[in-house]
C-alpha cells in the first residue's frame, strides 16, 4: 500500500474539516448536548414527582423488563428515574455522537470534493481504488472514535456529578456502557462511514450525501423507542451482540464501497 499518499489524503481531509464551519458546527454541538445537557436534564428529573402525571412515570418504570427492574431496585424512586435515564434511555443516544462525526466527515469526502472542484485532482493521486477508500474511511473513523471516547469520558464525569445529590455515590459507567463505548461506538462509526462514502460518491452535494447517509440513525431511534416502551433491555450481552452485528455490517459496507468505487464513473460525474 502507498502509505505516504494515504497519509497525505487523511491530513488534507482533516485540514478541510477544521476549516469548514458547516462541518465543524455539528461536530461540536452534538457532543456538547450529549455530555452536558442530557445529564443535567436527568438530574432534574426527580422534581417531576412534584407535578401532575408523575405517577405515570413510576408506572412506566414498573413495566420495564424484570432484568432492568433488578438493576434499578437498590435505588430510591428518584434514583431509579435518574439511573434509568442516564444508564439506559440515553445509551442509544450516545451512539449518535460517533455516527454523526463519521457521517459528516464521510459526506465531505467525495461529495464535498466535487463541490469544491477538487475531486479530479484527488482521483489522480498515486493510489489504488482500495487505498483511496481506506484513506477516506480513516479520515472519518479516527476522529469519530476519538470524539466518541472523549464524549464518554465527559459524560461519565458530568453524569456522576449531576446525579450525586440523588444517588450519593459514583454509579457510572456500568459494564454495559464500557462495551457500548469501546466496541459498539466504533462499529457504528464504521457503518456510518461505509454507508455515507458509498452514497457521497454518487450524489452532487455535501447536504445530499449527509441526509441520505443519515438513514443509518434509524436503528438507534428504534433502540430508544424500544427501551422507553419496555420492549428492549440493553444488557451487556445484548450490547455486545449488537456490536458484533454492527462490525459485520461495517465490513460488508466497506467491501461494497471498494468494489463499487470506480475512478472513471466519479470523473464522469465531477
Amino acid at each position: 500500500m502507498n502509505l505516504r499518499a494515504m497519509r497525505a489524503i487523511v491530513a488534507k481531509d482533516l485540514t478541510v474539516v477544521r476549516r469548514s464551519k458547516a462541518v465543524m458546527l455539528p461536530l461540536v454541538l452534538v457532543p456538547l448536548v450529549m455530555v452536558l445537557v442530557l445529564p443535567v436534564v436527568a438530574s432534574f428529573a426527580p422534581r417531576l414527582a412534584e407535578v401532575p402525571g408523575a405517577s405515570d412515570i413510576a408506572q412506566m418504570l414498573d413495566t420495564m423488563p424484570e432484568a432492568m427492574q433488578a438493576q434499578l431496585a437498590p435505588y430510591t424512586n428518584e434514583g431509579r428515574l435518574v439511573v434509568f435515564l442516564l444508564v439506559y434511555l440515553f445509551a442509544p443516544l450516545y451512539l449518535i455522537v460517533p455516527l454523526m462525526v463519521a457521517s459528516v466527515i464521510a459526506a465531505d469526502t467525495f461529495a464535498g470534493e466535487r463541490e469544491r472542484k477538487t475531486l479530479e485532482a484527488l482521483l489522480h493521486t498515486p493510489t489504488s481504488d482500495t487505498e483511496l477508500v481506506v484513506a477516506k474511511l480513516a479520515s472519518g473513523f479516527v476522529p469519530a472514535v476519538l470524539v466518541g471516547w472523549a464524549s464518554f469520558a465527559l459524560y461519565t464525569l458530568v453524569a456522576n456529578v449531576a446525579a450525586w445529590p440523588v444517588i450519593g455515590h459514583v454509579f457510572f459507567p456500568t459494564v454495559m456502557w464500557w462495551v457500548l463505548a469501546l466496541v459498539v461506538g466504533p462499529g457504528v462509526a464504521a457503518i456510518g462511514l461505509g454507508a455515507t462514502v458509498i452514497v457521497s460518491s454518487r450524489v452532487s452535494t455535501f447536504q445530499e450525501a449527509y441526509q441520505v447517509g443519515g438513514v443509518v440513525v434509524l436503528p438507534i431511534v428504534l433502540l430508544v423507542v424500544g427501551q422507553a416502551a419496555g420492549v428492549v433491555f440493553l444488557s451487556t450481552a445484548l450490547v455486545a451482540a449488537v456490536g458484533i452485528v454492527f462490525w459485520l455490517l461495517a465490513a460488508v459496507l466497506l467491501v461494497i464501497g471498494v468494489r463499487t468505487l470506480r475512478r472513471g464513473e466519479l470523473l464522469a460525474r465531477s
